[in-house]
């Protein structure tokens, strides 16, 4: 085997757990997808070394990362919700 298929792993396994650690929702099915293009490419990788994995690897860490940087979406509507409905209750107390 590898080092490819062992890289491969480590990658798959932690993106899968940072899934299961997500609430539901959006975020936690694209994390699902990033691990799981990792175990395919595990998969492959088992097979022989293939540079064209290279370009599949960087669009699943592309992903992760944009996963990264971006808010999740529940709690900004919630809050949003939360400061709305502030604004009008300070409305009906005037």
């Amino acid at each position: 085997m590898s080092d490819a298929f062992d890289y491969f792993r480590a990658y798959a396994v932690r993106a899968l757990c940072k899934a299961r650690s997500m609430p539901k929702g959006r975020m936690k099915s694209l994390q699902f997808v990033a691990g799981q293009i990792y175990n395919l490419l595990k998969k492959e990788a088992a097979y022989g070394p293939n540079p064209q994995h290279l370009e599949d690897f960087r669009a699943a860490q592309k992903l992760e990362r944009s996963l990264d940087s971006r808010p999740n979406d529940e709690p900004t509507a919630r809050n949003h919700f939360a400061a709305t409905t502030a604004h009008r209750a300070g409305q009906e107390a005037r």
